[in-house]
């Protein structure tokens, strides 16, 4: 269709097999800007090294929670819902890691004789590993077959707030007896000393969101910030979230996943299942997790409004 446009939901993928597990991790290990070695080779041989050894164990977590993903579905629902919505835009999706990767993606486009291309990066605040990593590998494939335009980290953006907020005080009945946490996925200091602006756009956004909770009257227990997700020797954005969590024997906490638009293992395993037995053994009485945006009919306007439809 002429004039017709693509927008591209952009996100790191998640397995639906264990076979997909390997490739998530060799391909996230071999990322250039999550391991920041020049050596490919050496890059190489890294990723080898941590496939191999964590594969089984982290195979055993998916096992928990079915076996996949459910980052793959919701994100199958939000682009249908989506395609069902657009006239002139067909909305596709490009996984970093496991399928469909941006070559689908860009196949598809030019299947429809498209030439005008909206990146959505489905990541509220920006990091090289997340962002960058994604765009970069989706112009490495498209080569110049496009006009490509990219939307800007969005954790500013009020509609998006206020779907966080709806989902913040729906979850418990009384705000007040419960401390807030606000869980992004940790990243090493080095990669944050080299000029990464994620902890700065993090540490933005629970301002904002704090700062909204307040204006409206939601006055938590407490509000705070920790970092999830840690693996390997090297020193990582902190507090953990291991740590923030002993702060709260015998009182109640709401976590909600700060850094992710889309339910994956991280917020389904790590924090509904892992870190609610830490919950538990340090002798927190009640703790919670919030839902992400995922495919609702909220977050479905705040990408209309983000595109400029």
């Amino acid at each position: 269709m002429k004039n017709k446009k693509a927008l591209v939901l952009l996100n790191m993928g998640g397995p639906r097999t264990k076979n997909e597990l390997k490739m998530f991790l060799t391909n996230m290990f071999n990322d250039k800007n999550i391991i920041t070695v020049k050596s490919s080779i050496l890059r190489k041989m890294i990723a080898f090294f941590i496939t191999t050894s964590r594969l089984n164990e982290a195979w055993k977590n998916y096992e928990e929670i079915g076996g996949f993903s459910p980052i793959n579905k919701i994100t199958e629902n939000l682009i249908d819902k989506l395609n069902d919505s657009f006239d002139d835009i067909y909305v596709t999706q490009a996984m970093r890691y496991t399928p469909p990767f941006s070559s689908t993606a860009i196949k598809q486009i030019k299947e429809q004789g498209i030439k005008d291309v909206i990146l959505l990066p489905l990541y509220p605040q920006y990091s090289t590993t997340t962002t960058k990593s994604s765009v970069e590998d989706f112009y490495e494939v498209a080569k110049d077959e496009f006009n490509i335009e990219v939307i800007d980290p969005f954790y500013k953006n009020e509609s998006f707030n206020d779907i966080i907020l709806k989902e913040l005080v729906s979850k418990v009945e009384n705000v007040n007896e419960y401390n807030l946490i606000f869980s992004a996925h940790g990243l090493p200091q080095k990669i944050v000393d080299a000029g990464d602006v994620y902890e700065k756009h993090v540490n933005e956004h629970v301002r904002i969101l704090s700062e909204k909770l307040q204006q409206k009257g939601y006055n938590f227990k407490s509000t705070n910030l920790a970092y999830q997700s840690k693996v390997g020797p090297l020193k990582w954005l902190e507090p953990s979230l291991d740590d923030m969590l002993k702060n709260f024997k015998d009182e109640k906490v709401l976590i909600y996943p700060i850094a992710f638009i889309i339910d994956n293992s991280e917020t389904d395993f790590e924090l509904s299942i892992e870190y609610k037995e830490i919950a538990d053994e340090i002798g927190i009485s009640d703790y919670k997790v919030c839902k992400c945006v995922n495919d609702s009919e909220d977050f479905q306007a705040t990408i209309k409004e983000l595109i400029g439809k």
